[in-house]
């Protein structure tokens, strides 16, 4: 199986463990600096060079001998799961993507065939109820995710527990897992531990959503589009995320972890 979703810098002083909407496209550009002196012109995503990673069939030679002999800091990120599937209904199912089509082809009409999913459109200024749309979304996210209909789960909504247990299952072994919440001062911690050619000054470095401005904005506060049925179904999808990585799941509201994330029972857990 290898370590999908892992990216590499090309000087091999850092590995990373991508887990889709926390932080990646932030993360990737950083990554990217630290070897060239310079960002990616673009989404770092659709890079083809200056950054090893699992999905190029030339990388991962060098990827699996680094992770396999630990030979430099390993690390991912996590977000809290309330506002990471919020992330992922606003980007992928309410928004345009880049090339200014929906997500996925017809994933979006099936969702407003077998769900009643309304997502507007840019003519209209996506005017259409949030709240309403993103709770029949959490119900085709279960779905997918347990009942594996009408579609595979996508990775933008599959737990982040799934994403990093691929990288311990196959030998690999993280030095750092840090919130999204609190992003500075992990990837401080990171970058504290590498010898970088170009070092990086967290302060200065912007903030690379590239999902941001192509779909409606989140009209109302985090807590409002979680009732007791959605908080109930976000914890069947999301139990082990909010256990290992600290969240908070009986407030909605609030997006800071309640504890420090143990590594040792992260890779104990993840890892059978």
């Amino acid at each position: 199986m290898g370590f999908p979703g892992t990216w590499m810098t090309e000087s091999e002083s850092m590995v990373y463990r991508v887990v889709p909407k926390c932080a990646c496209s932030t993360i990737g550009q950083i990554m990217f600096y630290s070897d060239h002196g310079r960002f990616f012109d673009g989404d770092i995503h659709d890079s083809t060079s200056g950054l090893h990673k699992w999905a190029q069939e030339e990388s991962q030679t060098a990827i699996e001998a680094n992770v396999k002999a630990h030979s430099s800091p390993s690390f991912t990120c996590v977000r809290n799961p309330y506002t990471r599937i919020l992330s992922s209904f606003f980007d992928k199912i309410a928004g345009i993507q880049r090339n200014g089509r929906r997500y996925r082809g017809n994933l979006v009409p099936t969702l407003v065939q077998k769900y009643g999913i309304e997502v507007g459109s840019p003519e209209d200024g996506f005017d259409f109820d949030q709240v309403k749309s993103f709770r029949r979304f959490l119900l085709f996210a279960r779905d997918t995710i347990r009942f594996r209909r009408p579609m595979e789960p996508d990775i933008h909504w599959s737990a982040m527990s799934g994403h990093i247990s691929t990288f311990i299952c196959n030998g690999g072994r993280y030095d750092h897992i840090f919130w999204t919440e609190a992003f500075n001062d992990g990837m401080a911690k990171v970058l504290d531990g590498v010898e970088a050619a170009h070092p990086v000054d967290l302060g200065a470095i912007p903030r690379f959503n590239e999902s941001e401005g192509h779909g409606p904005k989140r009209a109302h506060p985090v807590e409002d589009y979680f009732d007791d049925l959605s908080m109930h179904l976000v914890y069947e999808i999301y139990k082990r995320d909010f256990d290992l990585f600290r969240y908070d799941f009986e407030n909605p509201g609030n997006k800071m972890p309640a504890g420090e994330i143990d590594l040792d029972e992260v890779h104990a857990k993840l890892g059978r």
